[in-house]
């Protein structure tokens, strides 16, 4: 008889309760990056609060970005969830599918617009877009392998692999995933330790070459002068940026536009939804990668400095991120995916303001774009994935 000397024993029932849904579910938010986050929903909130206005005329195109940001936080959280031990074996083969797949875009691939950036696989893809993420993994993971005993040959077959996908997106062309591309790419080799004494001869002939194509600007950009190592849009692009007003209502129309709606935005800007270049229709890819001269226009110069303080927030959190990685193979993803926003910001804003050629980059959150998009919610995942690692290791 059960009784004080003889408790009641425990059903076997209660001793194997499920634990409720709550409790099951919040272990997969634990160690989520709080600061990362709570950034980059500032930036979100700014991007819903310029396509609004900017894009109000373009039927859904404010729904549609609402999409894309649930559809990137989606992917976000599931890449969250992935170890970066696991992305590190996933690492060899992404890097083969996505080299693959551009080596069948330059055979067989769909032209638009003179590029041939697109392939059918039953839907239409865009393969590069792969390779914003493939060509980091790969090289942390061959960096990884190489720990303890790198050499300059590691370093020089680091460099092939970022060169071979580079190559084969410029040549179809696009110019703006290929920079991105090789910035993360250079950002992995960077930060696995290659010597200054390496990096600076290039940093400087590059100058030296900027310099002179300003200098001889009036020689190279005549008409009927044609560079061998360039594309002529790209050409046309650099001669547009030196002097924009030689063709005010052709290919100097957007840089002159944008420049144009910054200025007008004056130190407070003109309020929300008031933005005259934006709402008359002057300003070209107001939804996409002119949208900084819209949000400028409308709220001036202290609205640029709370967006680019939070661009630089978000830049510092990663490096903090990476810099405190468990391995080698972590801290070096994480360094990249922390390039690629940086890139992405810096480029878009510079095109926009007048001091960078005119690429394809949009201004991550901002901008309109759902491809874009899934790559930065990819980024920002694999972030997520190394900040929970670090701390589970603490725990």
């Amino acid at each position: 008889m059960p009784g004080p000397d003889n408790p009641r024993p425990m059903s076997t029932s209660a001793a194997f309760d499920r634990p409720s849904l709550p409790r099951r579910i919040l272990p997969l938010f634990q160690g989520f990056d709080g600061p990362l986050a709570f950034a980059v929903f500032l930036l979100c909130c700014a991007g819903l609060l310029t396509m609004y206005s900017s894009g109000y005329a373009h039927g859904t195109r404010f729904y549609d970005h609402g999409r894309n940001m649930i559809l990137a936080g989606t992917i976000m959280f599931v890449v969250a969830q992935v170890p970066p031990q696991r992305l590190m074996h996933l690492a060899l083969p992404i890097y083969t599918v996505g080299v693959a797949l551009l080596i069948a875009v330059a055979l067989f691939g769909i032209t638009k617009k003179g590029a041939r950036r697109w392939i059918n696989l039953g839907i239409v893809i865009q393969p590069s877009e792969i390779l914003k993420i493939a060509v980091p993994l790969m090289l942390a993971w061959w960096f990884q392998r190489r720990e303890g005993q790198l050499r300059p040959l590691d370093f020089a077959v680091a460099g092939l692999l970022l060169m071979l996908p580079v190559g084969l997106i410029m040549k179809q062309p696009d110019l703006g995933t290929s920079l991105l591309v090789m910035a993360a790419g250079l950002a992995v080799i960077f930060f696995a330790g290659l010597s200054w004494k390496l990096v600076l001869p290039p940093v400087l002939l590059a100058a030296v070459g900027i310099g002179l194509v300003v200098w001889y600007e009036p020689q190279l950009c005549a008409d009927g002068v044609r560079w061998v190592v360039m594309h002529d849009y790209q050409q046309q692009r650099i001669c547009t940026l030196l002097d924009p007003a030689k063709d005010p209502l052709g290919r100097g129309f957007h840089i002159i536009q944008g420049m144009i709606a910054i200025g007008a935005g004056g130190v407070w800007g003109k309020g929300f939804m008031a933005g005259t270049q934006t709402h008359l229709e002057f300003i070209p890819e107001r939804t996409t990668d002119f949208i900084f001269a819209a949000f400028s226009e409308e709220f001036g110069l202290l609205g640029n400095g709370l967006l680019i303080l939070g661009f630089i927030f978000l830049v510092l959190r990663g490096l903090y991120i990476a810099m405190e990685a468990p391995t080698l193979f972590a801290r070096l993803l994480a360094g990249s995916m922390t390039t690629i926003f940086f890139t992405y910001a810096f480029v878009n804003m510079g095109m926009v303001s007048g001091i960078l050629p005119v690429v394809g980059v949009p201004l991550p959150f901002i901008s309109y774009g759902g491809t874009a998009m899934v790559t930065l919610g990819m980024g920002l995942g694999i972030l997520m994935s190394v900040s929970k690692a670090r701390r589970m290791i603490q725990t």
